[in-house]
C-alpha cells in the first residue's frame, strides 16, 4: 500500500528538510561566501534532495501503479542534474548560478505541485507539500524577475527559501511519521 511505505519511509522527507534548513542557515551565517562555496553548497544540496527524492520516489512506486511516484523520481532528477551542472562548472558566474538554482526551483515546485495533488487521495488535507511546491516555484519566478538584485540578496533570498522550505518538508514528515498511529489502529 502507497500510505505505508510513505510512512514507513517518513525520514527521508525529514533529511531533505534538514538539509534544506542546514544550507539556508550556511548562506545567513556567512553572507560573505566566494561564489565558489555558493555553488559547492548548493550542489551540495541539490545532489542530497535528489537522491532522496529519487529514494522515495522508487518507495513509493514499488507501493502504487499511481504517478505520484513519477513527479518525485522526476524531481530527483532535476535536483541531481542541477547539482552535477554546479559542480561541473564550478567558476561558474552569478547571473548563470542564478538561472540555474530559478530553473531548478520552478521544476521542483512544479512537480511537487503535481505530487502533492495525486497524495490528496491518500493523505487528507495535505497541503504541506503543495505549499512547499508553490513557494519554491514563485522563489525560481522571482529569481529571474531580479536578476540584478546583487549576490548577497541572492545569498539571503537562496538561504531564507531554503529555511522555509526545509522547515515545510520537516512538518511534513512528522506528520506522516504521526499516520503510523492511525493506520496501526485502523487495522
Amino acid at each position: 500500500m502507497m500510505l505505508e511505505q510513505i510512512i514507513d519511509h517518513w525520514w527521508i522527507l525529514l533529511i531533505r528538510g534538514i538539509c534544506a534548513i542546514l544550507f539556508g542557515v550556511l548562506a545567513f551565517v556567512w553572507p560573505g561566501l566566494t561564489l565558489l562555496v555558493l555553488v559547492i553548497l548548493f550542489g551540495v544540496h541539490a545532489i542530497i534532495d535528489g537522491v532522496s527524492a529519487l529514494l522515495l520516489g522508487t518507495r513509493m512506486k514499488k507501493a502504487t501503479s499511481d504517478s505520484p511516484w513519477l513527479f518525485m523520481i522526476l524531481t530527483g532528477i532535476v535536483s541531481l542534474l542541477a547539482g552535477i551542472i554546479a559542480f561541473a562548472w564550478p567558476g561558474i558566474t552569478a547571473v548563470a548560478l542564478l538561472y540555474v538554482i530559478a530553473f531548478w526551483a520552478m521544476v521542483r515546485g512544479v512537480f511537487e505541485i503535481l505530487a502533492a495533488i495525486r497524495l490528496r487521495k491518500v493523505i487528507d488535507n495535505e497541503w504541506l507539500l503543495g505549499l512547499a511546491g508553490a513557494l519554491s516555484l514563485l522563489f525560481g519566478i522571482m529569481l529571474i524577475a531580479w536578476p540584478a538584485a546583487g549576490l548577497m540578496s541572492m545569498i539571503w533570498l537562496i538561504g531564507a527559501a531554503a529555511i522555509v522550505i526545509g522547515v515545510l518538508a520537516v512538518l511534513l514528515s512528522l506528520k506522516i511519521r504521526g499516520l503510523r498511529g492511525k493506520l496501526a489502529a485502523a487495522a
